[in-house]
């Protein structure tokens, strides 16, 4: 291997701290002198001072990857829906999966998104997880939420509770009567569930809600119409 090659091949792993000479030696081992070490750590070292940028962008890159294996390892997992927890089109062709807390606003705000979402594609299935973690009124709304799938209301108990404000004993209760849900038909796997989710975000790397994952995706935040639309377009043609 030349040392033009060689010294592209330590670049791209110089990110990555010791890698980088990981990679060299794997690239033309034995053949680096004490000297060639201290030249190509020069020059990485120059090449980073110079394009800071690099390295988060290698770790989002990083990161990108080592997420899509771990949606690859658990789709059936991420993409199979509670019993009722899904809205769109049941048998579509691209899934989008969310992670949320009843007590997050910004999935409160996501809403009118998805909403938008369904509406613009029939092609596509929404599949909401449950990821209690903000509050333990986030799990008693959880458990109530998979109570209304189980019965068919899924859809209209999720707008009710997210409309009815700050998350109590009230407000879920409120939301029930208005939905027809029976509070007291729980299923037996709601906490089985729950505890699910947590271990498939742990999984995912996600910290936080909303988080979605569509393809081998996994997005953060409330994030705006036109992104979660490519990231669905993303995955439709991945499968084409």
């Amino acid at each position: 291997m030349n040392r033009l090659t060689l010294l592209l091949v330590v670049l791209l792993g110089a990110t990555f701290g010791a890698v980088g000479m990981w990679l060299a030696e794997r690239a033309a081992p034995g053949d680096l002198r004490v000297s060639d070490k201290a030249q190509i750590e020069k020059v990485v070292h120059d090449y980073l001072l110079s394009n800071p940028e690099i390295i988060p962008q290698a770790m989002q890159k990083l990161q990108e990857r080592e997420s899509g294996r771990a949606v690859a390892a658990n789709r059936s997992r991420i993409e199979t829906p509670y019993p009722g927890a899904v809205m769109g089109n049941r048998n579509g062709d691209v899934t989008l999966v969310e992670f949320f807390d009843y007590n997050c606003g910004y999935c409160r705000a996501s809403l009118p998104t998805i909403d938008r979402l369904v509406k613009s594609d029939p092609k596509l299935r929404v599949v909401f997880r449950e990821l209690p973690i903000l509050a333990e009124e986030s799990r008693d709304a959880a458990r109530a939420s998979l109570a209304a799938a189980a019965q068919g209301r899924f859809p209209a108990f999720h707008q009710a509770l997210y409309a009815g404000g700050a998350v109590s004993a009230q407000s879920i209760a409120a939301a029930a009567r208005s939905t027809g849900v029976d509070l007291t038909k729980m299923p037996d796997d709601v906490d089985t569930e729950i505890a699910g989710n947590l271990g498939l975000a742990a999984k995912l790397g996600i910290s936080g809600t909303p988080a979605w994952v569509v393809g081998d995706k996994v997005l953060s935040g409330a994030l705006p119409f036109d992104r979660l639309q490519e990231a669905i377009a993303e995955a439709r043609s991945s499968r084409d």
